[in-house]
C-alpha cells in the first residue's frame, strides 16, 4: 500500500512554508492516493489473489453532541472522501459518520481529513480572534416564512467562522478534485501503448461496487440536513480568508487528532 508515501507526503507539505510547494505535495498525495486505489482496483480485474479487495464500511468519530463545528467537520469529511470514491452517511446530530469504500481508499481519506480538520479550525478562530470582519456586511441566507430569503446581515463570530469554514472546505474539494484528474491522466498514461483498462474506468467500476455494498449494508434513513445558518461560501472577506487558508494547506498525517477534535472550539 502507497499509505506510507502519502504520509510522507503530507509530512513535507506541513513543514514547508512555500505556498507552492505545499500546493504541490498536497496535490501529489491526492494523486497517490487515487492511483493507489487504481493499482488495487485494476489487480483485482486482472490476477486471482487471496487477498480480500471488497469494500468495507468505518465509524468516524466527529465531535461531541451539540459542538456547532461538527456541522463543517462532517462536510469536510465528505469532500475529502469523495474526492476518494467512498460513500458516507452521516449521524444525525452530526457527532460521527460512516465511511464505505475500499480499505486504502479509507486509509486515505482518514489522514487527510485528519489534519485539513485540524488546521480549518486553528485558522478559522484566528481569523475570527482578528476581528477584521467586525462591521461588515454580507448577503445573508436567512429563514422567513415559506422558505429563506437573500438579505444584508452584519457579521457575527458564528457568522463569520461559518464562511470561512463553508469557503475553506470549497477549496479544499478543488484541490483534492485536481488530484485525482491528474491521477487518472497519470495512470492513462502509463498504459496507452498497454492493454488494460482506462484509469476513468476502473474508478467508476470499483465506484459501481461501492455504491453496491452502501446500499446492501447501510442503515440510514432519510436525509442530513447540514448546515442551514446564513453564511455561505461567497460570504464577504470571511469567505475569502477561507480560501486563502485552504489553498495553502499544510497537511500531516496525525492519526491522533481524530479523538482530539472533540476538544476542538465551535
Amino acid at each position: 500500500m502507497k499509505l506510507e508515501r502519502i504520509a510522507a507526503l503530507l509530512a513535507k507539505a506541513e513543514r514547508t512554508d512555500n505556498q507552492a510547494e505545499a500546493d504541490a505535495y498536497l496535490t501529489k498525495a491526492q494523486m497517490l492516493a487515487t492511483l493507489a486505489s487504481i493499482d488495487l482496483a485494476t489487480a483485482r480485474n486482472h490476477t486471482k489473489t487471496t487477498e480480500t479487495l471488497t469494500p468495507v464500511s468505518r465509524t468516524v468519530t466527529i465531535g461531541v453532541k451539540g459542538k456547532r463545528a461538527n456541522t463543517h467537520l462532517v462536510n469536510l469529511f465528505v469532500t475529502v472522501a469523495h474526492s476518494n470514491s467512498a460513500h458516507v452517511d452521516v449521524a444525525r446530530d452530526s457527532t460521527y459518520v460512516i465511511s464505505y469504500g475500499m480499505p486504502s481508499d479509507l486509509d486515505s481519506i482518514e489522514a487527510l481529513f485528519s489534519s485539513l480538520a485540524v488546521q480549518m479550525i486553528t485558522h478559522g478562530n484566528a481569523y475570527v480572534n482578528a476581528g477584521s470582519w467586525r462591521g461588515e456586511k454580507f448577503d445573508g441566507r436567512v429563514r422567513v416564512s415559506g422558505g429563506y430569503r437573500r438579505r444584508r446581515v452584519e457579521f457575527t463570530a458564528q457568522t463569520a467562522r461559518a464562511a470561512f469554514y463553508r469557503a475553506y472546505i470549497v477549496r479544499i474539494g478543488e484541490r483534492v478534485n485536481e488530484g485525482r484528474a491528474q491521477a487518472i491522466r497519470e495512470n492513462d498514461s502509463k498504459t496507452k501503448n498497454q492493454e488494460g483498462l482506462s484509469g476513468a474506468l476502473v474508478l467508476a467500476n470499483r465506484e459501481k461496487e461501492i455504491s453496491s455494498f452502501h446500499r446492501r449494508t447501510s442503515q440510514a434513513r432519510g436525509s442530513w440536513g447540514g448546515y442551514s445558518g446564513a453564511a455561505t461560501s461567497n460570504s464577504g472577506s470571511a469567505a475569502s480568508a477561507g480560501r486563502r487558508a485552504a489553498s495553502s494547506a499544510n497537511l500531516g498525517s496525525r492519526r491522533e487528532l481524530p479523538g482530539a477534535r472533540q476538544e476542538l472550539s465551535s
